[in-house]
């Protein structure tokens, strides 16, 4: 039974609109790597969620100068502090996924935060695409010279031989250094009061001065300090001992396995074409391994560390198992 001609008119349409999308298809499959091969074209911001200053701009800013010589384009840091950086992931979020856009982080942005804010207005694991690490951060336990136990062992020691009595300093509730002290009080099974200061100057002034025994703090606040024997670090948080302090025992050479660090990484809104996310993961693994990069991280108590996009992002999603169910067991609300 032959054709009508509206049938073959019909299969002849069909025909073309699959040819039509076929090229279509060549056309895309062809021009997005020749996109990422010419990337970038312009100037690339690299949205920083902390104030102009401080130990973390400057590191963003390192890294900014770092990528723009390796880019050949300019990438400009834009800080845009408050609001426990709420406000700067939220725009790096709805940022056009082009790689035009990155945002620089901590795990306090990433795990702490949108466990401890039920309408922080994003999802890290699901509205970025990971990039890559860069350095890790140590928590040090910092003491005065009067205070009696010189080590880890002997600290949980002294602490459970007085319960409740000992009281121990650390920066606002939800900070690293006070989920550090609670992740360590949920460890030991010790019982002792955490005081919590507005920020690390305070607390070392405190400890300097003998009103707190001892405190969880970051120990560049108080370097000078430890450096001059007027305070003693008993261990750092890090599982491997840190480059700044490279005598000092960790906590986990007495308490296996116990780790409390902050990550810092980068990321690129999620939808960013994977050419360009693995160019920007070669240029970040290059300058952290730089010698003055590493250098001025060991500077912060940090350590230099680099990973795939994939290995980033199961570090995100293994630290959401340990402060999300640490934050929620607490209680602990910051709006």
């Amino acid at each position: 039974m032959g054709r009508t001609d509206q049938e073959a008119e019909v299969e002849s349409g069909v025909i073309a609109v699959r040819w039509l999308l076929i090229v279509i298809a060549a056309v895309v499959s062809i021009a997005a790597p020749a996109r990422a091969q010419d990337y970038p074209t312009r100037p690339i911001t690299m949205i920083v969620p902390f104030p102009p200053g401080g130990g973390n701009d400057t590191l963003a800013r390192i890294v900014a100068t770092k990528l723009s010589a390796a880019l050949g384009q300019q990438v400009v840091v834009d800080n845009r502090g408050g609001a426990n950086g709420t406000i700067a992931i939220r725009a790096a979020a709805r940022a056009a996924p082009d790689g035009y856009t990155l945002v620089f982080v901590n795990s306090s942005n990433t795990s702490i935060t949108p466990a401890l804010n039920a309408n922080v207005g994003y999802d890290a694991r699901k509205d970025f695409a990971p990039i890559g690490m860069l350095a890790s951060n140590s928590i040090s336990i910092i003491a005065h010279p009067s205070f009696a136990p010189n080590n880890v062992t002997e600290l949980i020691a002294f602490a459970k031989r007085a319960p409740g009595k000992l009281n121990i300093g650390t920066s606002p509730p939800g900070s690293g250094s006070h989920l550090a002290a609670e992740l360590f009080k949920a460890r030991t099974g010790i019982d002792v009061t955490l005081v919590p200061y507005k920020g690390s100057a305070a607390l070392t002034n405190d400890v300097l001065g003998g009103h707190i025994p001892v405190v969880f703090s970051v120990p560049q606040a108080a370097l000078g300090a430890i450096q001059a024997g007027q305070l003693r670090v008993l261990a750092v948080t890090a599982t491997e001992r840190i480059p700044l302090l490279p005598n000092v025992p960790t906590v986990a050479e007495s308490l296996p396995g116990f780790e409390a660090v902050l990550r810092y990484g980068l990321l690129a809104p999620a939808g960013t074409p994977r050419p360009i996310v693995e160019r920007l993961n070669r240029e970040l693994r290059a300058l952290v391994a730089s010698d003055d990069v590493k250098a001025r991280i060991a500077q912060e108590a940090g350590s230099a560390l680099t990973s795939t996009p994939e290995q980033y992002a199961a570090e995100v999603a293994r630290e959401d198992g340990i402060w999300g169910p640490l934050v929620r067991g607490l209680n602990i609300k910051v709006e």
